[in-house]
């Protein structure tokens, strides 16, 4: 499906775009915490929304 050199390819691309995301994400965890303090609760409520969505569907089809 794949040849060697894509898989390493693939893989080596994987693990250094982690990283680069790790770091630029501990570089700005400050700004972070102070422009997004309460951006968890839109996320929970997004989540919560879809799930009710969803359950919505398995009980009327």
């Amino acid at each position: 499906m794949f040849t060697n050199g894509q898989l390493i390819f693939g893989i080596l691309f994987a693990v250094v775009f982690a990283i680069i995301i790790f770091a630029a994400y501990r570089k700005d965890v400050k700004l972070h915490r102070k422009y997004y303090k309460g951006s968890v609760w839109v996320l929970i409520a997004f989540i919560a929304f879809i799930l009710l969505i969803a359950a919505i569907k398995f009980v009327f089809v």
